[in-house]
């Protein structure tokens, strides 16, 4: 990793909106334990600049609830450290990899929430028999390759496979899941979905074998959802 170089060279939009950021995604972290999604300081949240190639994300091994908006450090799009006191993320690899092979995400989450990452163990796609998961998914949650944290593996598993699925989620094999939105609220939200369908599919098979839903069911629940349901605010930016 490259020596951080700050943000003196960068303009005062951009130092803005690492400044908004950082609030932003602090307390993004926030919900992560708040819905049972973390243990310890397993876990991470980014967001993605709109106005410079740089993300913001937690540093590594802080426990939550001693995260600060200070804390939150900022790197660029190949996961090298450009302003904080700490290192980053261990998987800001990953981040890194999927916002530069994604240009359409600005968010991505990394959780080991217990039912999701039960599935991921055992190398298992969560199938779609639930019109929670036809609306927010369009189909099953996908399983991604194996990969080791160390470089951008992971970011690869999640870009290959999530680039050929509706899913903003992918269940990385033995790791756990990752989610992808238009922001990093997004993504948590996405995050929480993961688990709650994880577990409720999961307590289904406990009692038999769920019924699955045709496709042409799936494809009208993820068109009605993703386009008339709700309020479609915009992505989170920078009010300043």
């Amino acid at each position: 990793m490259t020596e951080p170089t700050g943000l003196a060279g960068y303009s005062t939009q951009v130092r803005e909106e690492v400044e908004h950021l950082r609030r932003v995604v602090c307390d993004l972290h926030a919900e992560l334990p708040r819905w049972g999604l973390v243990v310890w300081t397993a876990g991470n949240v980014s967001q993605r600049l709109r106005s410079a190639d740089l993300l913001v994300i937690k540093p590594s091994g802080v426990s939550y609830d001693e995260l600060t908006p200070e804390s939150m450090v900022v790197c660029d799009l190949d996961g090298n450290l450009v302003e904080g006191t700490r290192s980053p993320s261990s998987d800001t690899a990953a981040h890194a990899y999927v916002y530069r092979h994604m240009p359409e995400v600005y968010g991505v989450v990394h959780t080991h929430s217990t039912y999701a990452t039960a599935w991921a163990a055992r190398g298992e796609p969560v199938p779609c028999v639930l019109t929670m998961m036809g609306d927010e998914f369009g189909g099953d949650i996908p399983i991604g390759p194996f990969a080791l944290i160390g470089d951008d593996s992971i970011g690869r598993g999640i870009v290959e496979t999530l680039r050929g699925s509706r899913s903003p989620a992918v269940l990385m094999q033995n790791h756990g899941p990752f989610t992808i939105g238009k922001d990093g609220k997004a993504a948590v939200k996405t995050a929480a979905m993961v688990e709650e369908v994880a577990r409720t599919v999961h307590i289904a098979r406990q009692l038999g074998e769920p019924i699955p839903i045709a496709q042409h069911h799936i494809d009208s629940l993820y068109a009605r959802y993703q386009n008339v349901y709700g309020q479609h605010d915009t992505p989170e930016e920078n009010p300043a």
